[in-house]
Protein backbone atom coordinates (compact mmCIF):
# COMPACT_ATOMS: atom_id res chain seq x y z
CA UNK A 1 0.00 0.00 0.00
CA UNK A 2 1.43 3.37 -0.72
CA UNK A 3 2.02 6.13 0.86
CA UNK A 4 -0.50 9.12 1.58
CA UNK A 5 1.93 12.32 0.60
CA UNK A 6 -0.47 14.22 2.70
CA UNK A 7 0.94 12.21 5.68
CA UNK A 8 4.30 13.06 4.66
CA UNK A 9 3.81 16.86 4.89
CA UNK A 10 2.22 16.30 8.17
CA UNK A 11 4.36 14.82 9.77
CA UNK A 12 7.29 16.98 8.35
CA UNK A 13 5.26 19.92 9.49
CA UNK A 14 4.84 18.26 12.95
CA UNK A 15 8.47 17.67 13.51
CA UNK A 16 8.82 21.60 12.74
CA UNK A 17 6.86 22.72 15.20
CA UNK A 18 8.00 20.52 17.83
CA UNK A 19 11.56 21.53 17.25
CA UNK A 20 10.69 25.45 17.26
CA UNK A 21 8.78 25.12 20.46
CA UNK A 22 12.04 23.25 21.49
CA UNK A 23 14.13 25.84 20.51
CA UNK A 24 12.10 28.36 21.96
CA UNK A 25 12.53 26.82 25.79
CA UNK A 26 15.95 26.14 25.21
CA UNK A 27 17.18 29.65 24.18
CA UNK A 28 15.59 31.06 27.25
CA UNK A 29 18.61 29.85 29.60
CA UNK A 30 21.50 31.18 28.21
CA UNK A 31 22.96 34.28 30.35
CA UNK A 32 20.73 33.82 33.98
CA UNK A 33 22.18 33.81 37.10
CA UNK A 34 22.33 30.73 39.52
CA UNK A 35 21.71 31.40 43.14
CA UNK A 36 24.03 28.77 44.39
CA UNK A 37 27.23 28.94 45.46
CA UNK A 38 29.84 28.02 42.12
CA UNK A 39 33.42 27.89 43.62
CA UNK A 40 35.00 25.10 41.36
CA UNK A 41 36.24 25.32 37.10
CA UNK A 42 33.27 23.12 36.46
CA UNK A 43 30.95 25.96 37.54
CA UNK A 44 27.42 26.22 34.47
CA UNK A 45 24.82 28.28 33.97
CA UNK A 46 22.21 27.87 31.64
CA UNK A 47 21.21 29.60 28.08
CA UNK A 48 19.54 32.46 27.95
CA UNK A 49 17.25 34.08 25.73
CA UNK A 50 18.22 36.17 23.13
CA UNK A 51 14.94 36.68 20.73
CA UNK A 52 14.73 39.95 21.74
CA UNK A 53 11.87 41.92 19.90
CA UNK A 54 14.15 45.07 20.88
CA UNK A 55 16.77 44.67 19.11
CA UNK A 56 19.30 47.31 20.39
CA UNK A 57 22.64 45.54 18.04
CA UNK A 58 21.94 44.96 14.30
CA UNK A 59 23.63 43.00 11.93
CA UNK A 60 22.78 42.35 8.18
CA UNK A 61 23.41 38.77 6.29
CA UNK A 62 24.14 41.00 2.98
CA UNK A 63 27.24 41.43 1.45
CA UNK A 64 29.79 40.10 3.32
CA UNK A 65 27.21 37.52 4.75
CA UNK A 66 27.74 36.64 8.30
CA UNK A 67 30.83 38.73 8.99
CA UNK A 68 30.66 42.31 10.55
CA UNK A 69 32.73 44.95 10.45
CA UNK A 70 33.85 46.14 13.75
CA UNK A 71 33.56 49.77 15.00
CA UNK A 72 36.91 49.41 16.98
CA UNK A 73 37.30 49.26 20.75
CA UNK A 74 35.23 51.37 23.34
CA UNK A 75 36.82 54.49 25.26
CA UNK A 76 37.40 53.80 29.34
CA UNK A 77 34.30 55.31 31.11
CA UNK A 78 36.73 55.25 34.01
CA UNK A 79 40.19 56.95 35.13
CA UNK A 80 42.70 56.04 37.80
CA UNK A 81 41.76 56.74 40.63
CA UNK A 82 44.04 59.59 42.49
CA UNK A 83 46.73 58.52 44.21
CA UNK A 84 46.84 57.64 47.42
CA UNK A 85 49.66 57.04 50.59
CA UNK A 86 49.90 54.01 49.36
CA UNK A 87 53.67 54.14 51.39
CA UNK A 88 52.01 54.32 54.39
CA UNK A 89 50.43 50.70 53.30
CA UNK A 90 50.22 48.13 56.48
CA UNK A 91 49.60 44.34 56.29
CA UNK A 92 49.35 42.26 53.74
CA UNK A 93 46.75 40.86 51.45
CA UNK A 94 47.36 37.40 49.31
CA UNK A 95 45.91 34.92 47.42
CA UNK A 96 46.23 32.42 44.50
CA UNK A 97 44.59 32.20 40.87
CA UNK A 98 43.01 28.87 40.21
CA UNK A 99 40.87 27.39 37.87
CA UNK A 100 42.26 29.30 34.87
CA UNK A 101 42.17 32.56 33.20
CA UNK A 102 38.32 33.21 33.25
CA UNK A 103 38.87 32.89 37.60
CA UNK A 104 41.71 34.90 37.51
CA UNK A 105 40.70 37.71 35.60
CA UNK A 106 37.64 37.87 38.92
CA UNK A 107 40.19 36.95 41.44
CA UNK A 108 42.48 39.68 40.41
CA UNK A 109 39.27 42.38 40.71
CA UNK A 110 38.88 41.49 44.24
CA UNK A 111 41.97 41.29 45.86
CA UNK A 112 42.47 44.82 43.96
CA UNK A 113 39.38 46.22 46.05
CA UNK A 114 39.82 44.39 49.03
CA UNK A 115 43.76 45.93 49.63
CA UNK A 116 42.93 49.29 48.51
CA UNK A 117 40.06 49.26 50.75
CA UNK A 118 42.23 47.96 54.13
CA UNK A 119 44.84 50.18 52.97
CA UNK A 120 47.06 46.70 52.70
CA UNK A 121 50.04 45.63 50.48
CA UNK A 122 49.07 43.29 48.04
CA UNK A 123 51.45 40.47 47.16
CA UNK A 124 51.73 39.16 44.08
CA UNK A 125 49.81 35.38 43.66
CA UNK A 126 51.01 32.46 42.63
CA UNK A 127 48.59 30.38 39.87
CA UNK A 128 47.16 26.86 40.98
CA UNK A 129 46.40 24.01 38.00
CA UNK A 130 43.34 22.17 39.31
CA UNK A 131 45.40 18.98 39.93
CA UNK A 132 47.84 19.08 43.26
CA UNK A 133 51.31 20.15 42.95
CA UNK A 134 50.48 22.68 39.74
CA UNK A 135 52.31 25.14 40.73
CA UNK A 136 53.46 28.32 38.59
CA UNK A 137 54.63 31.74 39.24
CA UNK A 138 52.28 34.78 37.66
CA UNK A 139 55.19 35.84 35.68
CA UNK A 140 55.03 31.99 34.13
CA UNK A 141 51.97 33.45 32.52
CA UNK A 142 51.52 37.13 33.39
CA UNK A 143 53.91 40.13 32.69
CA UNK A 144 54.85 40.98 36.37
CA UNK A 145 56.08 44.46 35.43
CA UNK A 146 53.09 45.40 33.64
CA UNK A 147 50.65 44.57 36.40
CA UNK A 148 52.95 46.33 39.26
CA UNK A 149 53.27 49.68 36.83
CA UNK A 150 49.63 49.25 36.14
CA UNK A 151 48.35 49.80 40.51
CA UNK A 152 51.10 52.25 40.95
CA UNK A 153 49.40 54.89 43.56
CA UNK A 154 46.59 52.34 43.85
CA UNK A 155 47.89 49.70 45.87
CA UNK A 156 51.36 49.09 46.93
CA UNK A 157 52.56 45.92 45.28
CA UNK A 158 54.97 43.16 47.31
CA UNK A 159 56.48 40.64 44.37
CA UNK A 160 57.55 38.02 47.37
CA UNK A 161 55.28 36.10 50.11
CA UNK A 162 56.42 38.11 53.00
CA UNK A 163 58.75 35.87 55.55
CA UNK A 164 56.58 36.88 58.45
CA UNK A 165 53.41 35.68 57.31
CA UNK A 166 52.02 32.72 59.69
CA UNK A 167 48.17 31.09 60.49
CA UNK A 168 49.24 33.20 63.83
CA UNK A 169 49.12 36.22 62.07
CA UNK A 170 46.70 35.45 58.90
CA UNK A 171 43.01 35.43 58.36
CA UNK A 172 41.64 32.89 55.70
CA UNK A 173 38.48 34.41 53.78
CA UNK A 174 36.89 33.29 51.54
CA UNK A 175 35.09 36.33 49.43
CA UNK A 176 32.24 36.61 47.01
CA UNK A 177 32.89 37.60 43.44
CA UNK A 178 32.70 41.48 42.60
CA UNK A 179 32.98 42.33 46.35
CA UNK A 180 31.43 45.24 47.54
CA UNK A 181 32.66 47.91 50.11
CA UNK A 182 29.80 47.10 52.70
CA UNK A 183 30.97 43.24 52.69
CA UNK A 184 34.23 44.08 53.34
CA UNK A 185 33.61 46.62 56.34
CA UNK A 186 31.09 43.90 57.36
CA UNK A 187 33.01 41.20 56.92
CA UNK A 188 36.51 41.65 56.04
CA UNK A 189 37.81 44.52 57.57
CA UNK A 190 37.12 42.97 61.14
CA UNK A 191 39.49 39.97 60.65
CA UNK A 192 42.43 42.18 58.90
CA UNK A 193 42.82 44.45 61.77
CA UNK A 194 42.52 41.26 64.38
CA UNK A 195 44.90 39.66 62.99
CA UNK A 196 47.35 42.10 60.45
CA UNK A 197 47.01 40.00 57.07
CA UNK A 198 44.78 38.24 55.40
CA UNK A 199 44.43 35.92 52.41
CA UNK A 200 41.57 35.36 50.36
CA UNK A 201 39.67 33.22 48.35
CA UNK A 202 37.28 34.27 45.47
CA UNK A 203 33.99 32.15 45.27
CA UNK A 204 30.88 32.71 42.67
CA UNK A 205 27.57 33.09 43.82
CA UNK A 206 27.08 33.52 40.28
CA UNK A 207 28.73 32.90 36.96
CA UNK A 208 26.62 35.75 35.26
CA UNK A 209 28.28 39.30 34.95
CA UNK A 210 25.83 41.69 34.41
CA UNK A 211 26.24 44.63 35.67
CA UNK A 212 24.88 46.00 38.24
CA UNK A 213 24.10 49.64 39.86
CA UNK A 214 26.83 49.74 42.86
CA UNK A 215 29.52 49.36 39.58
CA UNK A 216 28.46 52.61 37.75
CA UNK A 217 31.25 53.87 39.46
CA UNK A 218 33.69 51.10 40.19
CA UNK A 219 36.76 52.77 39.46
CA UNK A 220 39.18 49.92 40.91
CA UNK A 221 37.23 47.45 39.64
CA UNK A 222 37.47 48.30 36.13
CA UNK A 223 41.38 48.80 36.44
CA UNK A 224 41.39 45.65 37.84
CA UNK A 225 39.64 44.08 35.77
CA UNK A 226 40.68 45.50 32.23
CA UNK A 227 43.78 47.11 32.92
CA UNK A 228 45.99 45.03 34.64
CA UNK A 229 46.71 41.68 32.89
CA UNK A 230 49.10 41.02 30.05
CA UNK A 231 50.58 37.75 28.85
CA UNK A 232 54.15 37.50 29.63
CA UNK A 233 56.38 37.62 25.96
CA UNK A 234 56.28 33.73 25.18
CA UNK A 235 53.09 32.94 25.62
CA UNK A 236 51.78 36.38 23.84
CA UNK A 237 54.28 35.41 21.25
CA UNK A 238 52.45 31.82 20.95
CA UNK A 239 49.06 33.38 20.80
CA UNK A 240 49.99 36.00 18.12
CA UNK A 241 51.46 32.81 15.86
CA UNK A 242 48.33 30.89 16.23
CA UNK A 243 45.97 33.80 15.61
CA UNK A 244 47.95 34.55 12.13
CA UNK A 245 48.07 31.15 11.15
CA UNK A 246 44.14 31.67 11.23
CA UNK A 247 44.15 34.38 9.54
CA UNK A 248 46.29 33.01 6.93
CA UNK A 249 44.10 30.08 6.90
CA UNK A 250 40.71 32.46 6.30
CA UNK A 251 42.12 34.36 3.09
CA UNK A 252 38.81 33.51 1.22
CA UNK A 253 36.85 35.63 4.00
CA UNK A 254 39.20 38.38 4.04
CA UNK A 255 41.45 36.85 6.92
CA UNK A 256 37.99 36.21 9.24
CA UNK A 257 37.82 33.28 11.47
CA UNK A 258 35.36 31.62 14.22
CA UNK A 259 36.48 30.66 17.73
CA UNK A 260 34.00 28.37 19.46
CA UNK A 261 34.75 27.44 22.77
CA UNK A 262 33.82 23.69 22.44
CA UNK A 263 35.82 21.06 24.91
CA UNK A 264 34.60 18.07 24.93
CA UNK A 265 35.17 17.19 28.61
CA UNK A 266 33.26 19.58 29.56
CA UNK A 267 30.48 18.52 27.39
CA UNK A 268 30.52 14.91 29.04
CA UNK A 269 30.50 16.91 32.32
CA UNK A 270 27.33 18.95 31.65
CA UNK A 271 25.69 15.96 30.13
CA UNK A 272 25.37 17.68 26.74
CA UNK A 273 23.83 14.62 24.72
CA UNK A 274 21.20 14.48 27.03
CA UNK A 275 20.06 18.03 28.22
CA UNK A 276 16.30 18.24 28.11
CA UNK A 277 14.88 21.05 26.33
CA UNK A 278 14.56 22.88 29.79
CA UNK A 279 18.04 22.96 30.58
CA UNK A 280 20.27 23.36 27.69
CA UNK A 281 23.94 24.44 28.98
CA UNK A 282 26.31 23.42 25.80
CA UNK A 283 25.88 22.56 22.49
CA UNK A 284 27.57 19.28 20.79
CA UNK A 285 30.03 19.63 17.26
CA UNK A 286 26.98 18.59 15.07
CA UNK A 287 24.61 21.27 17.14
CA UNK A 288 27.47 23.83 16.11
CA UNK A 289 28.03 22.98 12.62
CA UNK A 290 24.58 23.08 11.82
CA UNK A 291 24.18 26.48 13.50
CA UNK A 292 27.25 28.28 11.68
CA UNK A 293 25.85 27.04 8.34
CA UNK A 294 22.37 28.42 9.17
CA UNK A 295 24.01 31.70 9.60
CA UNK A 296 25.59 32.07 6.61
CA UNK A 297 29.10 31.23 7.24
CA UNK A 298 30.43 28.83 4.28
CA UNK A 299 32.92 25.76 4.18
CA UNK A 300 35.96 27.81 3.84
CA UNK A 301 35.61 29.51 7.12
CA UNK A 302 38.63 28.75 9.35
CA UNK A 303 37.23 27.52 12.88
CA UNK A 304 39.17 27.41 16.08
CA UNK A 305 37.97 25.05 18.83
CA UNK A 306 39.18 25.36 22.36
CA UNK A 307 38.84 21.52 21.90
CA UNK A 308 43.08 20.50 22.75
CA UNK A 309 43.77 17.48 20.26
CA UNK A 310 41.54 16.39 17.63
CA UNK A 311 38.86 13.90 18.32
CA UNK A 312 36.67 11.68 16.25
CA UNK A 313 33.68 13.34 17.90
CA UNK A 314 34.63 17.06 16.03
CA UNK A 315 34.01 15.10 12.59
CA UNK A 316 30.50 16.50 12.14
CA UNK A 317 31.85 19.67 12.53
CA UNK A 318 34.48 19.20 10.08
CA UNK A 319 32.63 17.55 7.69
CA UNK A 320 30.62 21.05 7.27
CA UNK A 321 33.66 23.02 7.92
CA UNK A 322 37.07 21.87 6.68
CA UNK A 323 39.07 24.35 8.28
CA UNK A 324 38.21 23.49 11.72
CA UNK A 325 41.56 23.00 14.29
CA UNK A 326 42.52 22.50 17.48
CA UNK A 327 45.55 23.88 18.92
CA UNK A 328 47.71 21.11 17.95
CA UNK A 329 47.01 21.66 14.56
CA UNK A 330 48.04 25.17 14.47
CA UNK A 331 50.00 25.73 17.18
CA UNK A 332 54.11 26.03 16.20
CA UNK A 333 55.76 22.87 16.32
CA UNK A 334 58.45 23.89 18.70
CA UNK A 335 55.89 25.36 21.23
CA UNK A 336 53.91 22.26 21.87
CA UNK A 337 56.07 20.39 24.50
CA UNK A 338 55.65 23.35 26.72
CA UNK A 339 52.65 24.82 25.29
CA UNK A 340 50.20 22.13 25.18
CA UNK A 341 49.92 21.41 28.70
CA UNK A 342 46.58 22.78 30.72
CA UNK A 343 47.29 25.82 32.47
CA UNK A 344 49.26 27.31 29.08
CA UNK A 345 46.06 25.54 27.07
CA UNK A 346 43.47 27.35 29.08
CA UNK A 347 45.74 30.96 29.00
CA UNK A 348 45.64 30.59 24.79
CA UNK A 349 41.77 29.83 24.21
CA UNK A 350 40.72 32.73 26.43
CA UNK A 351 42.88 35.05 24.57
CA UNK A 352 42.25 34.14 20.84
CA UNK A 353 38.48 33.47 22.09
CA UNK A 354 39.11 37.06 22.82
CA UNK A 355 40.70 38.08 19.26
CA UNK A 356 38.40 36.08 16.70
CA UNK A 357 36.40 38.24 14.38
CA UNK A 358 33.12 36.01 15.80
CA UNK A 359 33.57 33.94 18.82
CA UNK A 360 31.10 31.04 19.96
CA UNK A 361 30.21 29.82 22.80
CA UNK A 362 28.93 26.22 22.94
CA UNK A 363 29.78 26.24 26.93
CA UNK A 364 27.83 28.78 29.27
CA UNK A 365 29.70 29.78 32.28
CA UNK A 366 32.47 31.83 33.51
CA UNK A 367 34.81 31.11 30.29
CA UNK A 368 32.06 32.85 28.17
CA UNK A 369 31.04 35.74 30.50
CA UNK A 370 34.36 36.89 31.05
CA UNK A 371 35.54 36.41 27.14
CA UNK A 372 32.70 38.48 26.63
CA UNK A 373 33.68 41.59 28.58
CA UNK A 374 37.29 41.23 26.89
CA UNK A 375 35.85 41.53 23.80
CA UNK A 376 33.36 44.25 24.67
CA UNK A 377 36.24 46.08 26.16
CA UNK A 378 38.38 45.93 22.50
CA UNK A 379 34.92 46.20 20.32
CA UNK A 380 34.74 42.90 19.32
CA UNK A 381 30.87 42.13 20.01
CA UNK A 382 30.28 39.41 17.42
CA UNK A 383 29.45 36.71 19.82
CA UNK A 384 27.00 34.72 18.64
CA UNK A 385 24.57 32.36 21.20
CA UNK A 386 24.29 29.06 19.53
CA UNK A 387 20.85 27.76 19.02
CA UNK A 388 18.81 24.56 17.49
CA UNK A 389 17.65 26.59 14.38
CA UNK A 390 14.43 24.57 12.89
CA UNK A 391 15.45 23.10 9.38
CA UNK A 392 12.67 25.02 7.41
CA UNK A 393 13.51 28.27 8.64
CA UNK A 394 15.90 31.02 7.93
CA UNK A 395 18.16 32.65 10.42
CA UNK A 396 19.20 36.26 10.93
CA UNK A 397 22.85 36.75 12.51
CA UNK A 398 21.18 39.87 14.40
CA UNK A 399 18.81 37.18 16.65
CA UNK A 400 22.10 35.24 18.25
CA UNK A 401 23.44 38.31 19.16
CA UNK A 402 25.13 37.73 22.79
CA UNK A 403 22.38 39.10 25.36
CA UNK A 404 25.44 40.68 26.61
CA UNK A 405 26.16 42.79 23.31
CA UNK A 406 21.83 43.58 22.21
CA UNK A 407 21.02 44.34 26.36
CA UNK A 408 24.49 46.34 26.85
CA UNK A 409 24.62 44.68 30.17
CA UNK A 410 27.48 43.05 30.86
CA UNK A 411 29.45 44.61 33.46
CA UNK A 412 32.04 45.76 30.80
CA UNK A 413 29.54 48.67 29.95
CA UNK A 414 29.91 49.87 33.37
CA UNK A 415 33.35 50.40 32.63
CA UNK A 416 33.85 51.37 28.62
CA UNK A 417 31.30 53.29 26.49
Amino acid sequence: MGIDPRQIVAGVLTVTMFLMLGNMIKRDHFDAPISHHVNHAGSTQHFDDNNDSEQSFALSNGGDGPWKEESGGLKRCWSKPDSEEVDESKGFVTFSLTNGPEYHVSQIADAVVVARYLKANLVVPDIRGSEPGDWRNFGDIYDIEKFVNSLDGVVKVVKTQPSELSSKNLAVLRVPNRVTEDYIAENIEPAFRSKGNVRIATYFPSVNMKKSKIEQDNSIGCLATYGTLELQPDVQEVVDSMVDRLKTLSRKSDGQFVAVDLRLDMLDHKGCQGNSAGSKKCYSPQEIALFLRKLGFDKDTAIYLTQSRWDSSLDALKDLFPKSYTKEGIMPMDKKSKFLESEYEKVIDFYICSQSDVFVPAISGLFYANVAGKRIATGKTQILVPANIPPASSASVANYVSRYVSKKNHMAYSCFC
